[in-house]
């Protein structure tokens, strides 16, 4: 255990999220590594049917919130962002179960975080590596391009499962998905409230094809985040793009009147004066 970073984690009310279904095998290992930078950990058993239990069993110090029935990862994930804001958390750093983050990269978010309290700070992947699947590669760039044209802002990773959401200012928004696509609908519904969204690099794993477990149904899930981002589509186009405009327009003309009437309080203060 780290206690220096595990106290900066205290200081900062930063918890980890571990959202996890049917994967025990990798569980064990990706919160021993964890607990070696914090113990504020909170894991959200998603209705899991193998072994997870029994290896959650040997971890006193997390704090576990568990189901019976699968209801996927972005239920799992606004769980164990309820569980953060009931423990006194203003922050949560979600990390996957299945091995593919690195721990080691946990102290990154809290450096982020300094500088920028107000943010969601996105792991960025390196996807242009090898062992990335190419559906993967593919994903992601689909999910950037659509992310840009609903807030106008560029990123290199918004399907990643590593980042630092401030759980207490979002613990006011409401999302309406639960599965894959609510990790695009809390991007785009904080963007459109005013939270940063930024990116650190972050390291990532791909075991080989044979060995790798993946929750994530292509038709289903795509299909699912397809009509997601026709529906933020259009309330950009119909809403938050008009509302913003409005606003720029507001804010510059606001700024002119004040420039505008700076000399004539100039020109009574003289005259006061002269008199």
């Amino acid at each position: 255990m780290n206690r220096e970073m595990n106290a900066l984690f205290e200081q900062k009310k930063v918890c980890v999220v571990v959202p996890t279904y049917n994967n025990a095998q990798t569980l064990r290992d990706v919160l021993t590594k964890v607990e070696a930078y914090t113990r504020q950990v909170i894991v959200v058993n998603d209705g899991s049917t193998d072994s997870t239990l029994e290896v959650l069993k040997k971890f006193n110090n997390v704090d576990v919130v568990s189901y019976p029935k699968n209801k996927g990862k972005g239920f799992a994930i606004r769980t164990g962002f309820q569980r953060a804001v009931e423990l006194g958390y203003d922050y949560a750093i979600t990390i996957d179960s299945d091995g593919q983050h690195y721990a080691d990269d946990l102290p990154k978010f809290l450096d982020k975080l300094t500088n920028h309290p107000n943010a969601i700070i996105i792991g960025a992947r390196n996807m242009d590596q090898q062992s990335v699947p190419g559906k993967s590669s593919f994903g992601n760039k689909f999910s950037n391009f659509w992310f840009w044209v609903e807030t106008g802002i560029r990123s290199n990773d918004t399907q990643s499962g590593y980042r630092l959401y401030p759980v207490k200012a979002l613990s006011r928004s409401k999302f309406f998905t639960r599965k894959y696509e609510f990790e695009i609908e809390v991007l785009v519904r904080a963007a459109w409230s005013g939270i940063e969204v930024l990116e650190i690099p972050v390291k990532v794993f791909y075991p080989e094809k044979e060995k790798r477990i993946s929750h994530f149904r292509p038709f289903k899930d795509f299909s699912r985040i397809s009509v997601l981002n026709s529906v933020l589509v259009t309330i950009a186009l119909l809403y938050i793009k008009p509302r913003d405009l409005f606003r720029h327009i507001k804010k510059k003309t606001s700024g002119r009147s004040s420039t505008n009437s700076l000399p004539t309080r100039v020109s009574l203060i003289g005259s006061k004066q002269s008199q």
